[in-house]
């Protein structure tokens, strides 16, 4: 049984947290170990709306320093975090802010959005979880994964795995010593035994895995 305290969780992780860590101790004890493995998990959180969704598109198939790089340039525009503001920006300004052509048309395609009222962080947050990743990814450029990675971080929803997600799979294949990574759908059925936590297991796997790459564990 893995030795549970307030420690191994940031001191603003929020009070269910603590009920999922412990209840994944009894489900598999050395997901729910990797706190007490390499070091107090921190509570990563986005903003539940535009600026959230935002900052998942650019994040999208690039490293985390490059996302990082770009989300500091493009959140420092005049307007960039709301919707009328990011259409009223020219393509010129997102572009030079590190922004591709594609992800360019993806964020208006987002904020056009935002702005007719197709998405808002209140109707995300009242939707049933496969409803409302079926609204993040009826946008342009927004599938499944983005969706989930929203959810996850910005809605704070407990029970979201994002199975298509590599460093996931990659953190599981080490932790249980796996020949390679499991695969998408290998994955998901693996993610079954964590429910209703699949939440608390996906960051306690990113967790592992920034450790295990050495990566900064604050948001990327």
């Amino acid at each position: 049984m893995t030795s549970l305290c307030p420690a191994l969780l940031a001191a603003d992780a929020p009070a269910w947290a603590h009920t999922a860590l412990t209840e994944l101790a009894q489900a598999d004890p050395l997901v729910a170990a990797i706190p007490s493995q390499v070091g107090t998990m921190p509570w990563r959180r986005r903003d539940a709306g535009f600026p959230g969704l935002l900052r998942s598109l650019c994040g999208q198939m690039i490293s985390n320093q490059a996302a990082t790089a770009i989300w500091g340039r493009l959140s420092g525009l005049p307007g960039a975090l709301s919707p009328d503001g990011l259409l009223a920006l020219s393509d010129d300004a997102l572009r030079q802010a590190g922004l591709s052509r594609p992800k360019l048309r993806h964020a208006r395609a987002l904020a056009e959005a935002f702005a007719d009222g197709r998405l808002s962080a209140e109707a995300l947050a009242a939707l049933p979880d496969e409803t409302a990743v079926a609204a993040i990814a009826a946008i342009p450029g927004f599938g499944p994964w983005t969706a989930e990675v929203h959810l996850l971080f910005g809605l704070e929803r407990r029970d979201i795995f994002p199975s298509g997600d590599l460093a996931l799979a990659a953190s599981l294949a080490a932790l249980r010593g796996l020949p390679e990574r499991p695969s998408p759908k290998q994955l998901r059925e693996l993610a079954g035994a964590w429910r209703p936590w699949r939440s608390m297991a996906a960051r306690l796997l990113w967790h592992h895995w920034r450790h295990v790459t050495g990566r900064p564990a604050g948001e990327a």
